[in-house]
């Protein structure tokens, strides 16, 4: 069989030849000491591209996302989150029974935003029923849609307005930014916070970044030990994420294209229903409940993709045009069937 054409997520990623050449050649130290040169030059790279003091190298997203939660709540406060972003709804409940923290999931728009008047209505009162409300977290991208730049304003306006910190989920941010053309530190500019992740899009193996004051990131080291996540000559890993800076932002562009030809060739089959992509995530629906039969007949034809969300498809740069292609062929025989 030919090779597989893997669209379930672009974690799928593997590293180019080139980047594991930038890994091997990587110049190390302890990070617990602080020490590691190539992620020193990581956290300050991230910091002034975000427009932030300092930064944090993580493991992972999600330990970015709950490094931020711990780090600006205490026991018993609550974050106001989407009910389906993924630091409420695909993180373990790690928040809560972790930090302690009491998420508020609030309804999402189609778009991925959360309503200011459902953000001002669910700010609790300074009053001891309740738990204090700290923290707005919003998501970019969220399921691959850009959120609007005045509406990223507007909600970190409200939230600062009312006594509220505002943190920012950008595992895909360099998706956003390239689709919307924005500057990424005029992107974040509202917000106390960003996480930003390299081992999807922008194709490095391992780690994510937490940016945001520099006595805030003091804190997240702190908890970022307490979470197991002190490592030691991590600049082989940093040295993944500098590559990707220099030679993957812009060639998101590609997986965007890629996504739009997906999209528009799905769409041109009786049956499915697609989403227009923002990015690199394309949602679609088989008339008739038979997606889960279109994953299997897709699964042996060696093209893979998810249904835990819908029927979902990722591009990502280990994805070309000739895989797109016989991804929308191998659809196309499953419903002429």
């Amino acid at each position: 069989m030919s090779r597989i054409v893997d669209l379930r997520s672009d974690t799928v990623t593997r590293p180019t030849a080139a980047m594991r050449a930038a890994i091997a050649a990587a110049e190390v130290g302890d990070d617990v000491f602080g020490d590691d040169p190539t992620v020193n030059a990581l956290q300050e790279r991230v910091a002034a591209l975000l427009g932030k003091e300092a930064a944090l190298f993580v493991t992972s997203g999600t330990q970015g996302n709950l490094c931020a939660l711990m780090s600006h709540c205490q026991r018993g406060d609550e974050a106001l989150v989407g009910q389906l972003a993924h630091c409420y709804r695909y993180e373990g409940g790690g928040a809560a029974v972790l930090g302690s923290v009491q998420p508020q999931p609030l309804p999402q728009q189609a778009d991925g935003t959360l309503r200011l008047e459902d953000i001002a209505a669910a700010i609790k009162p300074d009053d001891e029923h309740f738990a204090r409300t700290r923290l707005l977290c919003l998501e970019n991208t969220w399921n691959g849609k850009v959120l609007p730049q005045d509406y990223l304003d507007a909600a970190t306006d409200l939230a600062h307005e009312r006594g509220l910190l505002a943190h920012l989920d950008g595992a895909r941010l360099f998706n956003a930014v390239v689709a919307s053309g924005t500057p990424v530190d005029r992107m974040v500019r509202g917000f106390d916070s960003v996480s930003v992740c390299f081992s999807k899009g922008l194709g490095a193996p391992v780690g994510s970044v937490l940016a945001g004051p520099r006595d805030f990131i003091a804190r997240a080291r702190r908890v970022r030990k307490m979470l197991g996540g002190g490592l030691r000559q991590a600049g082989l890993l940093a040295a993944a994420a500098l590559y990707a800076l220099d030679h993957h932002v812009e060639r998101l562009a590609d997986d965007h294209a890629l996504a739009r030809r997906l999209a528009d060739g799905l769409a041109a089959l009786p049956g499915i229903s697609v989403v227009p992509p923002d990015t690199n995530i394309v949602f679609a629906e088989v008339e008739g409940g038979r997606s889960a039969a279109l994953l299997e007949h897709l699964k042996r034809r060696g093209v893979l993709a998810t249904g835990l969300i819908g029927l979902r498809f990722v591009t990502h740069l280990d994805v070309d045009a000739a895989g797109i292609d016989r991804a929308i062929a191998a659809t196309a025989e499953f419903m002429a069937a």
